[in-house]
């Protein structure tokens, strides 16, 4: 049988029992069982060889009824922290209120956190990005640390299918606008969309057509400019100063930085080949809640058995990272 007793009980339900059946004098009981004559008289006195609770059956408080309730209406209306609370009743209601007496009334009737009494402002919801076919892909460039065998940092060129997710990334020593031109180049051959739209910032080496804060007409000679004119693709820049609307890649750059810093490279070589390892793992094996719990490649592949006019090529998987 499971017995629960107080953690300072010196006496078990057994002991207590014999007491109880037991005439012998106090003193006596209590040298047999080294135990005061008090602890003898009191389980005496009892029916049960069971504990009590220690809880007090009255709150101890200097609040009357009628103050408590003025308290609580202050809480309620006003919205004041309990310091400025204890003020007011102590100059208007009760000037011997302790802090800790008025929180114990606070809390019974339940108004102890003042965060939760206070009306939840409704935020607007971040608007999501405009739903667009497969072909419409962000491209952004990240820095990329340099390590030890190298003379200087490299630059990570990413691009990013709006509707499937799929990614697509190159590693260059530099960040020109040959570099984006062949980074364009790559990602046409590689991606099975037909790339329709691509979202840039207004760096140098995407477009001429900012400058300053002003945006000026396009002169048709920038490299990556070029291409794009030359496969038909619909070239878009963000807003100055607003990399919120490319947030899309900028958040795959997040978990491209969540794994720079959780991994430890040796080497440049050793770094770009986790990196391409990643990029084919988040297409192929890692399910994007953003995709109903579906994988980039799986989402393309649905793409194209619904609308295969918007694809070059056939998407499947690869046995490896595509490098």
């Amino acid at each position: 049988m499971l017995i629960n007793l107080h953690s300072q009980a010196t006496t078990t339900p057994k002991v207590r029992a014999e007491i109880q059946e037991n005439s012998e004098p106090a003193w006596v009981l209590a040298e047999r069982f080294g135990i005061t004559e008090q602890t003898v008289w009191k389980w005496r006195k009892r029916d049960s060889v069971n504990d009590r609770s220690h809880t007090a059956h009255r709150l101890q408080t200097t609040l009357t009824p009628a103050q408590e309730a003025v308290a609580v209406a202050l809480r309620k209306t006003l919205l004041v922290s309990l310091d400025d609370l204890l003020a007011v009743v102590r100059e208007f209601l009760n000037p011997v209120v302790s802090r800790s007496g008025l929180d114990r009334c606070l809390r019974r009737h339940g108004l102890g956190n003042l965060r939760d009494l206070k009306a939840k402002v409704a935020r607007p919801k971040p608007s999501g990005f405009k739903a667009y076919e497969p072909g419409y892909l962000h491209i952004d460039v990240k820095y990329l640390p340099q390590m030890a065998d190298q003379t200087s940092r490299r630059y990570l060129f990413v691009a990013i299918d709006r509707a499937t997710r799929w990614v697509f990334i190159r590693i260059y020593s530099s960040k020109t606008a040959a570099n984006a031109r062949r980074f364009l180049r790559d990602l046409e051959r590689a991606c099975p969309l037909r790339i329709r739209t691509i979202l840039t910032d207004n760096g140098k080496e995407f477009t001429d057509r900012l400058f300053g804060l002003r945006k000026r007409a396009q002169s048709g000679k920038h490299e990556f400019d070029k291409l794009c004119a030359e496969l038909d693709i619909e070239h878009r820049l963000t807003p100055p100063r607003s990399p919120q609307t490319n947030g899309m890649v900028e958040r795959f750059n997040g978990r491209i930085e969540d794994v720079l810093q959780s991994h430890h490279f040796r080497s440049g070589e050793e770094l770009e080949a986790t990196l391409y390892r990643y990029a084919w793992l988040y297409n192929q094996q890692l399910p994007q809640s953003a995709l109903g719990s579906k994988t980039p490649l799986q989402a393309m592949k649905d793409w194209h058995k619904l609308k295969p006019e918007l694809f070059n090529k056939q998407p499947y998987y690869r046995p490896g990272c595509d490098t």
